[in-house]
């Protein structure tokens, strides 16, 4: 079974309702979520400081699913998110395992 890693990067005002998100979820196998600094965002989505700071304070969570789920996970979201500026990227996974 190829498996996906989802990448969201989200902002902090959103990150609860994610992480709820895809704790309901039973596509997601595993998640983490970390702090990120997001650089390059559209400047019309910063606040003043973040202007000036030239970064955007979000959260990045990284999901790993079944590539037969990918769909199924993504419209999830965007009904949940529309409109949140969450961005995302997926990326395949070429080997994963737990280490024993």
């Amino acid at each position: 079974m190829t498996e996906l890693c989802l990448t969201l990067l989200c902002p902090p005002a959103l990150e609860e309702r994610v992480l709820d998100t895809l704790l309901m979820s039973s596509e997601i196998s595993l998640f983490t979520s970390t702090s990120a600094a997001a650089h390059g965002l559209a400047h019309d989505r910063l606040s003043a400081t973040e202007q000036v700071l030239g970064l955007a304070k979000m959260t990045r969570i990284d999901a790993l699913l079944p590539e037969t789920h990918r769909e199924t996970v993504l419209t999830m979201l965007r009904q949940v998110l529309q409109g949140g500026g969450v961005r995302y990227w997926l990326t395949p996974i070429t080997e994963s395992g737990e280490l024993l």
